[in-house]
C-alpha cells in the first residue's frame, strides 16, 4: 500500500502537480497550508527581475515558549513576524515590523543569535546596491548603515552573516567577488578605503584597511573570479567555505587566512554551500544541476547527486535526521581528540554532533552513520538525500584500504592518495595553523584501522551493506548510467570551456585554474564515472516558481519560492494543532 501510494505521488500525469505531502523512511511530511507566511495580502509576488526571497530565523527565548521569529524579503519589502510553525496558524495581519525600500532591494539578512532577546534583536540586511543595514525590528530602530556612500563596494550584496561567537563582527560578500569584514562599532569613513596586502595565495588575496584610526572594513577578501555567491562558517566557526561563479569551492581557515582546500564544479558556477553538523563534509549546488559532497578532511569529492533538472539554489543538512547507530561503547585515541577539537571546539553539546564527532574514533567496530541533506532548485523541486556508510567509507582491496583516497574507481591514478589531494593546495595542508594532524586521514578514513584483521573487515562490510540496503540505497548502478553521463560530460565540458573565459580583472590573483580541460579528471573535479552518483530519496515539485529557501527545524522543514510564499512542512508526527484543518482551504493558490 505504501509503495503504491509513493508511486502515485511521483509519476505519470501528476508530474506537474504540486505536492502537499511526501513519504520517507521516517514517515509522512505534510504541508501545513495555514502556516504559510507571505505578504499580508497573500497575492503572489511578480518576481521578474527581482532578488531571491530569503528567510532568516531567530529564537528570542521569551517566556511564552513561542520565541521563534521570522524575517523574509519580497521585492522591495522586508517583513518580521512571530513564527508559530506547526503549533498555530499564521496571522499575517500583524507583522511585528514591515519596511519598504526605495531605490534598492534587500537581498539577504542574518540575525545575531548571541544577542537576541525578547526586547531586542540585531538584524543585518544586505542590499542590491551594496549597502548593509543594521536594524532592530522589535524596537523598530535602524541603528547603522554600512557602505552608505558605496565607497567600499558598489555591487550587490550576495551573502551577509555574523561571525560565529561575535556580538560585533560580521562578514559581507558581494557580486564583485569581494568579501569584507566589518565591526558594528566602527564607522566606514568618508573616503574610499586604502588597502595593504596581508596575505596572498592561489586565486585569493586578503588586504587590511590602511587608515590612521580604525575604520571599516577591517579586511577585504578577493576570492576567485566573478561573483562570490555564498559563504558558510563551519559549525565550530574556525573555517569559512566560499562558492563562486568561477565554479570553485574554497575552504579557508578564517583566523589564519589560509586556504585549506578547493573543489571545482562539474560545470558552471557554484551557487550554494553548507556544512554537515559535525563539520566533516560540505555539500555544494550550482549551475551543473548537481549536488556535490566534499570531504573536509581528505579535501576531495566523495559523491555527486543528480535529481534536479535545473540550477540548485540551496543545499542544507538536516541535523535532526542525521543518525549515528552505535554497536559498542566508544573508544578514543589521541588523534581523535585532536580531530574533535579541530572541528567543534569543546563547548558543542548537541548529542547528534557529539556522537558524530566520536564516529571516526572506533577501532574496528561497525558503526552506522547516515547524513540527511536536502536541496531545492530553480526546477521548483525539493530533493532529500541520504549520505550513507557505503558512500562515506567504501571498501577497497587491503593494500590501499587505509587511505581510501581512490575509493570511487579502482583505475583512478594513485597520485591523489597522498595528503595533498586538492591538487592546487598542497602547501596549505602543511600550514601549522590549519592543518589536520597527519595521522587523521589514515585513522579516520575507514570504520576500521589499518591494522584490523580480515575478520573484522568482513563484518564491517556486511554491516555497511546491510545498513545501505535498509536505508534505501542511494548509490545508482554505474553500468546503467555510464553511457548517458559520458554524453553529458562531453556536452557540459565543452560548454564549461566556453563559459570559463571570464574577465581577467584580478591582477593580484595568481595561477588561476579555471580551464575545465585542466581540472576535469583531477581530484579537483573528478569525472562523473569516477565518483558514486547519489539518487534522491524523494524529488517533489512543491511550488509554481523557483525555490529559494530550505531550512530544517526541529519539528518542520521550511521552504520558500520566488512568489513570496514561505511554507511549513510538518515532520512525521509533528502536525499538532493543525492536523484537523482542511487542506483544501488554501488561501494562497500556491497549493493544488
Amino acid at each position: 500500500m505504501l509503495l503504491s501510494k509513493m508511486a502515485a505521488e511521483g509519476g505519470g500525469k501528476e508530474m506537474n502537480e504540486i505536492k502537499t505531502q511526501f513519504t520517507t523512511r521516517e514517515g509522512l511530511y505534510k504541508l501545513l497550508t495555514h502556516s504559510e507566511y507571505s505578504r499580508p495580502n497573500r497575492v503572489p509576488f511578480n518576481s521578474q527581475g527581482s532578488n531571491p526571497v530569503r528567510v532568516s530565523f531567530v529564537n528570542v527565548n521569551d517566556q511564552s515558549g513561542n520565541g521563534d521569529r521570522l524575517c523574509f524579503n519580497v521585492g522591495r519589502e522586508l517583513y518580521f513576524y512571530i513564527y508559530k510553525g506547526v503549533r498555530k496558524a499564521a496571522d499575517l495581519s500583524k507583522p511585528i515590523d514591515k519596511r519598504i525600500y526605495k531605490g534598492t532591494q534587500p537581498t539577504c539578512h542574518d540575525f545575531n543569535h548571541l544577542t537576541a532577546t525578547a526586547e531586542s534583536v540585531s538584524l543585518l540586511v544586505g542590499f542590491s546596491a551594496g549597502q548593509v543595514q543594521l536594524i532592530d525590528p522589535i524596537k523598530k530602530e535602524t541603528s547603522k548603515l554600512f557602505n552608505e556612500e558605496r565607497l567600499i563596494d558598489k555591487s550587490r550584496v550576495t551573502c551577509v552573516k555574523w561571525v560565529p561567537g561575535s556580538e560585533s563582527l560580521f562578514l559581507v560578500a558581494h557580486s564583485s567577488g569581494n568579501m569584507y569584514l566589518y565591526n558594528v562599532e566602527h564607522t566606514c569613513g568618508t573616503t574610499v578605503p586604502h588597502y595593504q596586502l596581508l596575505k596572498q595565495g592561489e586565486s585569493f588575496a586578503v588586504h587590511t584597511c590602511k587608515s590612521k584610526s580604525t575604520r571599516n572594513p577591517l579586511l577585504k577578501w578577493t576570492v576567485g573570479e566573478g561573483a562570490l555567491n555564498e559563504f558558510a562558517f563551519s559549525p565550530d566557526g574556525k573555517f569559512l567555505a566560499c562558492v563562486s561563479q568561477d565554479g570553485f569551492l574554497r575552504v579557508f581557515n578564517f583566523d589564519s587566512v589560509e586556504l585549506h582546500g578547493t573543489m571545482k564544479s562539474y560545470f558552471g558556477g557554484l551557487l550554494c554551500v553548507c556544512w554537515s553538523p559535525d563539520g566533516k563534509y560540505l555539500v555544494t549546488g550550482g549551475e551543473d544541476d548537481l549536488v556535490t559532497v566534499w570531504s573536509f578532511v581528505d579535501c576531495r569529492v566523495i559523491a555527486r547527486g543528480h535529481g534536479h533538472k535545473s540550477w540548485v539554489s540551496v543545499v542544507a543538512f538536516d541535523p535532526y535526521t542525521t543518525s549515528v547507530e552505535e554497536s559498542d561503547p566508544m573508544e578514543f585515541s589521541g588523534s581523535d581528540e585532536d580531530f574533535q577539537d579541530l572541528h567543534f571546539g569543546r563547548d558543542r553539546a548537541n548529542s547528534t554532533q557529539s556522537r558524530l564527532s566520536k564516529r571516526n574514533s572506533t577501532d574496528s567496530r561497525p558503526v552506522s552513520v547516515t547524513y540527511r541533506f536536502g536541496s531545492v532548485g530553480q526546477d521548483t523541486q525539493l530533493c532529500l538525500w541520504d549520505l550513507t556508510e557505503d558512500i562515506l567509507f567504501p571498501h577497497q582491496p587491503l593494500s590501499r584500504a587505509r587511505t581510501h583516497t581512490n575509493v570511487m574507481n579502482a583505475t583512478s591514478p594513485p597520485a591523489g592518495s597522498g595528503g595533498t589531494n586538492p591538487g592546487s593546495n598542497g602547501n596549505s595542508i602543511t600550514t601549522p595553523g590549519n592543518s589536520v594532524p597527519p595521522p587523521l586521514p589514515r585513522s579516520n578514513s575507514l570504520p576500521h584501522s589499518a591494522v584490523s584483521n580480515a575478520g573484522s573487515k568482513s563484518s564491517v562490510m556486511d554491516g555497511a551493506i546491510a545498513s545501505g540496503v535498509s536505508k534505501f540505497a542511494t548509490l545508482s548502478l554505474h553500468d546503467r548510467k555510464e553511457r548517458h553521463h559520458e554524453k553529458d560530460h562531453k556536452r557540459n565540458h565543452s560548454m564549461g570551456h566556453i563559459s570559463s573565459k571570464s574577465s581577467d580583472k584580478l591582477n593580484l590573483v595568481t595561477k588561476t585554474k579555471t580551464d575545465p580541460a585542466k581540472t576535469l579528471g583531477t581530484p579537483l573535479c573528478p569525472r562523473m564515472e569516477d565518483v558514486p552518483l547519489l539518487e534522491p530519496l524523494i524529488c517533489k515539485k512543491i511550488a509554481h516558481e523557483r525555490l529559494t529557501v530550505l531550512i530544517f527545524l526541529e519539528d518542520c522543514i521550511v521552504t520558500a519560492c520566488q512568489e513570496g510564499f514561505i511554507c511549513t512542512w510538518a515532520r512525521p508526527g509533528k502536525v499538532g494543532l493543525l492536523s484537523s484543518q482542511n487542506q483544501a482551504n488554501s488561501p494562497s493558490g500556491t497549493v493544488v
